[in-house]
Order: structure tokens, then C-alpha cells, then sequence
């Protein structure tokens, strides 16, 4: 089964993140259960499981197994939520939240780029998860007809946080994203009745956000 391929490798990579950065046991868990090799091209699969990104593509990456982590364990993922996912990439991300969310829960993955898009909808179909819905368009604006969302993390950073993000995340919910152009900082946001709350996390890398209420294309 692809679920047991290279599960050596998986545990060796989920037993260091959980050392170096103390993550969740239900995080980890996730983690193991993904195979990352089969969520990057062929001649990077033999890296799938170091902990760095990796090219995936048109110019965007894979990120870090840290990274996923690191955001997972922010967001503080329930069963049952409903979460969108901005900049989707290969599909890796979006599949460990949904073993996060599980089987009642949802994630609306948007992914700009129509190829990489068609690439994880294949992924995570051959992989059976049927509770990520995988959408072209500008993730910068959101997905306003699956709103309001428990959850919403971006995995491009922006100039600042896109109102229609805010928008569509329910009160009491939390969004991760990174923030900057040059200098990036990781930002967990909490919405209430009178408005967002912005805690820093830390600095980040990753590549811009692209869209109407991202960096301009």
C-alpha cells in the first residue's frame, strides 16, 4: 500500500521534528501517515523526507516538513473543521490537515497554477482523500462560497493580511501566514467580535503571494 511505502524514512523524519521542535503527538501522527515522496517530482523523491523544501515546479516549492509542522501545531486543528488553504502547491500540506481534521472534516485547497492544481487533485485522489477539494484561482482572495472556515493558512507571504481572508474566517477562528517581502514574519491571527489579533511567531521564508490582494503578478 502507498501508505506503508518508505514508512522507515517517515518515522526517522517525524522522530527528529518531534525532538528538535517538541511537536504534537497528534501532528506527528499526521505526518507519518503522509507519503511526502509521492507529493514531489520524481528526481526530488529520494529527498522527500530531509527536512528542507524542495523544487515542485513553475517556480514554486514544497515546503519543509518543519514548516508543515510548525503551522499544524499553530492552527491547533480540530476533527470536523473546515479549513482553506492558500497556495496549495503539490497537495502535501492540505493532506496531512486533512488526517488533522479527518473524515468530518474539509479543506478547500487554491492553488493559482492550473498544472499543479490537476497534479495534487490526482494525488490526493489516488491517496483517498476525498475531504480536500482542490481549486484554481487567486488564493489571496479566498473561497467565499465554502466560507465561513474554522481555519484558514497561507503558504506564500504576503505584503500584509488580505481582507477577504479575514473576511471569511469564522469569529473565533485562527489563520497562519507569513507576512513581507524581503523579511518575512509568520503570523497567527485570532478573530473575535471587535476585530483580528496579530501574534508574531517568527521569521520565515517563502515564496510571495501572487493575486489581487497579494504581490502583483
Amino acid at each position: 500500500m502507498k501508505f506503508d511505502e518508505r514508512i522507515e524514512e517517515r518515522k526517522r523524519m517525524v522522530e527528529k521534528l518531534k525532538e528538535e521542535l517538541g511537536i504534537s503527538e497528534r501532528v506527528a501522527k499526521a505526518m507519518l501517515k503522509v507519503p511526502r515522496h509521492l507529493f514531489v517530482p520524481p528526481q526530488y523523491s529520494n529527498e522527500a523526507y530531509y527536512d528542507y523544501p524542495l523544487p515542485i515546479g513553475y517556480g514554486q516549492t514544497i515546503s519543509a516538513p518543519h514548516m508543515v509542522a510548525i503551522m499544524c501545531d499553530l492552527l491547533d486543528l480540530l476533527p470536523g473543521q473546515k479549513v482553506l488553504e492558500v497556495g496549495g502547491g503539490s497537495g502535501y500540506h492540505a493532506a496531512v490537515v486533512a488526517e488533522l481534521v479527518g473524515e468530518g472534516g474539509k479543506v478547500i485547497m487554491i492553488e493559482r497554477i492550473p498544472e499543479l492544481a490537476e497534479r495534487a487533485k490526482k494525488t490526493l485522489r489516488s491517496l483517498g482523500y476525498d475531504n480536500v477539494e482542490v481549486i484554481v484561482g487567486d488564493g489571496s482572495e479566498g473561497y467565499e462560497s465554502e466560507a465561513p472556515y474554522d481555519r484558514i493558512y497561507v503558504t506564500a507571504a504576503a505584503p500584509d493580511v488580505p481582507e477577504p481572508l479575514v473576511e471569511q474566517l469564522k469569529i473565533g477562528g485562527k489563520m497562519v501566514i507569513p507576512i513581507g517581502s524581503e523579511i518575512q514574519t509568520l503570523y497567527v491571527i485570532e478573530k473575535d467580535e471587535k476585530g483580528i489579533k496579530k501574534k508574531r511567531w517568527g521569521s520565515v521564508r517563502f515564496v510571495p503571494l501572487l493575486g489581487k490582494y497579494g504581490f502583483r503578478l
